[in-house]
């Protein structure tokens, strides 16, 4: 199917809506690109995109924070963010083909539930008081290798890096910080990474009205998710979101080995 302006804009806003909720954006691109009888592994570019439109919603919401750490690039802040950042660019390099074959959607429904188990254990079990600075470098590389199974597209990025800060003692105002803070270079990463593929095939090969437009969206939804996402995590339970992505991954897994609607059989 070819990308249209209704279908890029209707995917940007899955994509804003759940980039900052603990449900997997990618898993559910990849979700809606299959009811939509799309082709989701020529699809990535787009996904890579439409990411980097949630960033700026990233920028408005903490651009206090981002200022400060230009402005002192030494604070231990960043030197954590930096150690997260390099263990998931090396297992994301080392991994780089099994990942891309992950967006066929065969282990997608696994990948929900996967993200539930997160989320549930993170509410049962972490119970942290402490402020970002009081993190270590070898708590912030445990975040990191969180993030990296998290671009498995059914593995929330946002529900991993939470949890992870949560169980390495952070208090749930300073994980959703430090998750937030720690997509900038993930997001700014996946770019760069999709550029040789660009180069290759040429940006004149792109829809670009439609993914402008989708990027867009993708920005306006993602800010007022970030925002609901800092209230919910402060002042409610992840548990609803944990229900919410094990019914989705159940029956992912159920049309996949029964009724093969959208999904070939994994096997």
């Amino acid at each position: 199917m070819i990308l249209s302006v209704w279908y890029a804009m209707l995917l940007g806003l899955v994509q804003g809506l759940t980039e900052f909720l603990p449900v997997s954006s990618s898993g559910h691109l990849v979700l809606m690109q299959k009811l939509l009888g799309m082709d989701t592994q020529g699809s990535l570019f787009f996904d890579t995109m439409l990411h980097l439109g949630t960033l700026a919603a990233v920028f408005a919401v903490f651009y206090k924070e981002i200022w400060a750490m230009l402005r002192h690039p030494l604070q231990k802040k960043v030197g954590l963010l930096l150690a997260a950042t390099a263990v998931t660019v090396a297992l994301t390099l080392l991994f780089r083909k099994p990942i891309e074959a992950s967006f066929g959607g065969a282990t997608l429904g696994l990948e929900f539930l996967i993200t539930a188990a997160i989320l549930f254990f993170t509410e049962k079990l972490a119970h942290g008081k402490k402020t970002i600075e009081k993190m270590t470098y070898p708590q912030a590389a445990g975040v990191g290798l969180l993030q990296a199974v998290s671009i498995l597209p059914a593995v929330s990025r946002s529900g991993a890096t939470i949890a992870g800060s949560r169980f390495f003692g952070l208090k749930k105002k300073d994980a959703a910080e430090f998750s937030f803070l720690l997509s900038i270079p993930a997001i700014l990463g996946s770019v760069v990474l999709q550029l040789p593929g660009v180069i290759e095939t040429g940006l004149k090969n792109e829809p670009w009205p439609a993914i402008l437009l989708g990027m867009l969206v993708a920005a306006v939804s993602g800010y007022f998710a970030v925002r609901l996402m800092l209230r919910i995590i402060v002042k409610k339970s992840l548990l609803g979101f944990a229900w919410y992505v094990a019914a989705l991954g159940a029956l992912v897994i159920l049309d996949q080995l029964v009724f093969h609607v959208f999904f070939a059989s994994p096997f």
